[in-house]
């Protein structure tokens, strides 16, 4: 898969049938990646980070959509417990790192304590600055262990997450997605961006850079992400050739149980 280029101000929007062949296209890319990472005992881990509403989910939902769940796992935790707030921050993070063979995405990540954390006074002053200062040396000891680390951020103007917001307030479906700390972030969008600032002034490092995802279009944002981090990754097709089903054995002597005795779901549709 060739490099992406660089990021410039795109603004057309793609169509519903582009955009399923292209997200096809790199649907297939990913099976071949996964199968790579599997093969080369890789362990590879993806952060997504971002605003409330920036379509982190989205992204993650189409790379995961068509990959072995053994192979490729996401981690999204909740708020930690009374015994995790005792731990070591990046203790509970740990725990979730991929063995060989394996991608871990997460879906949030220790950079919580750089944002949420922080704006909503989650953490004192000095837990925050220690985050900070560690940040770089611990992401620096994952990577010369062996671990591909990918950051990825989520950007979206104020503009378009306020139509996400109604989006999700006026559908059903969408609706458990928007909580009272998605509404106080939308009240301290400028703090938010202001911890962001600093978040990259300490951890966007030449060893473990941040790439910006520009997502105020969903659909574009999905496939620039993909086909950007299929370009992180070299890798090779190992997809295997054509199968041949062999004949059924016979099954002479099998007697199928009366079909009465079974329970079926109801055919409602």
């Amino acid at each position: 898969m060739a490099k992406a280029g660089s990021n410039g101000e795109n603004h057309h929007k793609i169509s519903r049938k582009n955009y399923e062949h292209e997200l096809n296209k790199l649907q297939v890319e990913l099976i071949k990646l996964q199968e790579w990472i599997k093969h080369q005992g890789l362990r590879v881990v993806v952060i997504f980070e971002g605003r409330d509403a920036a379509g982190k989910g989205g992204t993650i939902k189409r790379i995961i959509q068509v990959l072995n769940p053994r192979i490729c796992k996401v981690v999204a935790l909740g708020t930690p417990t009374e015994r995790e707030k005792s731990q070591w921050y990046f203790q509970r993070y740990v725990a979730h790192l991929p063995a060989a063979g394996e991608m871990v995405i997460f879906d949030r990540s220790w950079y919580n304590r750089a944002g949420v954390e922080k704006v909503m006074g989650f953490c004192t002053d000095e837990e925050y600055w220690d985050f900070l200062r560690a940040c770089p040396n611990f992401e620096r000891m994952l990577i010369r262990s062996g671990i591909i680390l990918i950051k990825y951020w989520f950007s979206v103007s104020e503009e378009e997450q306020e139509k996400r917001f109604i989006s999700r307030i006026n559908n059903l479906t969408k609706r458990w997605k928007l909580s009272p700390m998605d509404l106080k972030s939308r009240e301290l969008y400028t703090e938010y961006s202001k911890a962001k600032d600093e978040m990259f002034a300490y951890t966007d490092t030449k060893l473990s850079p941040w790439y910006t995802v520009d997502a105020d279009n969903k659909k574009q944002a999905r496939l620039n992400c993909i086909h950007h981090l299929l370009s992180l990754i070299p890798y090779k097709d190992l997809t295997p050739p054509p199968m041949e089903l062999p004949p059924r054995k016979d099954n002479k002597g099998y007697v199928r149980p009366p079909l009465d005795e079974v329970t079926y779901v109801p055919k409602v549709y």
